[in-house]
């Protein structure tokens, strides 16, 4: 395995599975974001079986890739990248001495161990000496997002209590260790991305539209994505269910309201469908879209283990 390659596989299979997340923790200068928080999903009844599932789908995949127990150690994930500089992974819980002398094993294998010292505090300069590889990216269906920079070098610590934090420059590292793991950044600018919150958030994600991938095929996502500007999107428990959330900036508030009126159409259409389930019809029944200027906001309730057999589909 790739020197490096246990610091990009948690972001790798962390977004195809699908964030109470502290807008501090994502600067306001972010491309993207990824949040998710395991603790409040396995505390939670709605978000039990979801973490069943990321178990079964995700976790076990990076103890076979890495050797470590993700979902025993992790309590939360934090992900994001500035523009031009590369993205940043920041993963929370009470990491194992086990785990942190692997952790060091993959530095070794780089060559140095020789720490550097930033505001007091230890870290670590990692390249790969594997120069035969292809880039890697994080991938789904609509979203793809290159962590290439990852793969040639990285700066890791374990200095800051109970945090991992990886970054790709030395600078985003040093920033990070002089303010205990966060890079503040000013939500309030225009340019910043949308950070949709809820007393119990177990799942969120924000990008520029311009990093999410675009069918050649002109077909619904594609439109979509092409008169975006930005995205966001939120899962969160709410009275034994889960709620998701999803926002849109569009480039014009005509297009907001065109793409309201379509996913209603789509949704109504999908929904007479015979053999679909009668949980699933009332779920579309009951989803909200809506706009308002050049923001296209959609809602919906669903039942955590709905939603679990969805995504086992």
């Amino acid at each position: 395995m790739r020197t490096l390659k246990f610091l990009a596989v948690v972001l790798l299979l962390g977004l195809p599975a699908m964030v109470h997340a502290d807008a501090t923790d994502v600067p306001g200068s972010a491309v993207w974001y990824f949040h998710i928080d395991l603790q409040a999903m396995q505390t939670d009844s709605a978000g039990q079986s979801l973490y069943a599932w990321l178990e079964d789908e995700v976790f076990a995949e990076i103890e076979e890739e890495i050797g470590i127990d993700f979902g025993r150690e992790v309590d939360r994930l934090t992900a994001y990248s500035m523009a031009d500089q590369g993205p940043v992974i920041v993963i929370e819980g009470e990491i194992s001495q086990e785990s942190k002398d692997m952790i060091l094993g993959f530095v070794a294998v780089s060559g140095d161990i020789q720490p550097l010292k930033s505001s007091g505090k230890n870290y670590y300069h990692v390249q790969d000496s594997d120069e035969d590889h292809d880039g890697m990216s994080a991938e789904t269906s609509d979203i793809t997002i290159d962590i290439e920079s990852l793969e040639d070098e990285a700066w890791l610590s374990l200095a800051v209590a109970n945090k991992l934090i990886v970054t790709s420059s030395e600078g985003q590292m040093q920033q990070l260790l002089a303010n205990d793991g966060k890079i503040a950044g000013d939500r309030g600018h225009g340019g910043a991305l949308i950070v949709l919150t809820a007393e119990k958030t177990l799942l969120q994600a924000g990008a520029k539209s311009s990093l999410l991938g675009d069918d050649d095929d002109g077909g619904w996502e594609s439109n979509i994505l092409r008169n975006a500007e930005q995205i966001a999107f939120m899962l969160a428990a709410a009275n034994n269910s889960l709620v998701i959330e999803a926002k849109l900036v569009t480039t014009e508030p005509d297009m907001a309201q065109t793409l309201a009126s379509v996913a209603r159409g789509l949704i109504s259409l999908v929904a007479f469908d015979d053999d679909m389930e009668p949980d699933a019809k009332a779920v579309l029944r009951s989803t909200k879209v809506e706009a308002d200027g050049r923001t296209l906001s959609l809602s919906l309730v669903i039942g955590a283990d709905l939603l679990v057999a969805t995504l086992r589909d």
